[in-house]
């Protein structure tokens, strides 16, 4: 098993397609074909389906796919550590929520790429389940949480900035005249929410069934633009970081309802795993977090 062949099973599964795999490492399709095959007659396992031009993992492909995840990012780290150089470079994989992904990492990751242009970023969107999960099986170096103060044995920590977060509704809504609402006031509203594994929906809810609040019904989006769309258009509650209302609200297009009830106590944190080797290039971005995100 090699690297360059792992390389190869990586990208393919990552773009799902032989073709584009080949174009993004600069190889003949028959090369990344080849690599891919010697590969699966190694391990005596079917690793995609083809299907005409569609290429997905067999669950043989998903399990091997983790383990090459992991061996690719130890073998770019220990080039890094013997190169000895201690300027940020190589790779480096984050992974944020998409209400940080738009309203606070775009200044840190301007800045970072300005200091630290020979890093290579990639960025996966998730939610904070997801987040512990990848960074556990090392998938992801570092993530951006949205949560409250996080206490997790095997994960380290860092709070960056205190969160606001806003009950929000559209101008015409009836709960907008009214100088400020508790949790009760939201009995039989329809509400607006973010996916399930969302940190403030999660604490949202359980506010709500602690208090035997009931809600209409709900509608799930997992993007917040459409969120506000749909609560601009007098659909229902919502409740979202403050950070990523402040123009529609600024412009009357939502309201910020006066909320009385419990505090969410969320903070944007930036974590990784404990056993995690901090290269120059996550050191820097640690350290870089700390100055532009407060």
């Amino acid at each position: 098993m090699e690297i360059r062949q792992l390389k190869s099973f990586v990208t393919v599964a990552r773009v799902g397609s032989f073709t584009k795999a080949a174009e993004m490492l600069d190889y003949a399709q028959s090369t990344i074909t080849a690599q891919v095959q010697s590969l699966e007659e190694e391990l005596d396992n079917r690793l995609f389906e083809r299907l005409g031009r569609k290429v997905v993992l067999t669950r043989e492909g998903e399990k091997l796919l983790a383990y090459a995840d992991q061996i690719l990012k130890l073998s770019a780290e220990a080039r890094e550590v013997l190169s000895g150089s201690a300027a940020p470079r190589g790779a480096l994989s984050i992974g944020a929520p998409e209400s940080l992904c738009v309203y606070r990492l775009p200044g840190l990751l301007h800045k970072y790429r300005k200091m630290y242009p020979a890093v290579e970023i990639t960025l996966k969107i998730g939610t904070c389940a997801d987040f512990i999960q990848w960074l556990r099986s090392n998938e992801i170096d570092v993530a951006l949480f949205l949560e409250k103060k996080m206490n997790i044995q095997d994960l380290i920590a860092r709070p960056l900035i205190y969160e606001p977060m806003a009950v929000l509704a559209g101008s015409g809504h009836p709960l907008a005249r009214k100088e400020q609402i508790g949790l009760y006031d939201l009995q039989g509203e329809y509400l607006i929410l973010s996916e399930r594994g969302c940190s403030y929906r999660s604490a949202f809810e359980d506010m709500l069934n602690k208090a035997g609040v009931r809600p209409s019904s709900s509608l799930e989006f997992g993007s917040v633009e459409a969120i506000k769309k749909c609560v601009i258009s007098g659909l229902g509650i919502t409740l979202l970081p403050r950070v990523a209302v402040e123009a529609e609200v600024a412009e009357g297009q939502l309201v910020d309802l006066n909320w009385s009830g419990p505090d969410f106590n969320m903070t944007t944190q930036i974590v990784y795993h404990k056993d995690k080797w901090i290269s120059p290039a996550l050191q820097a971005l640690l350290d870089l977090a700390g100055e532009t995100i407060k």
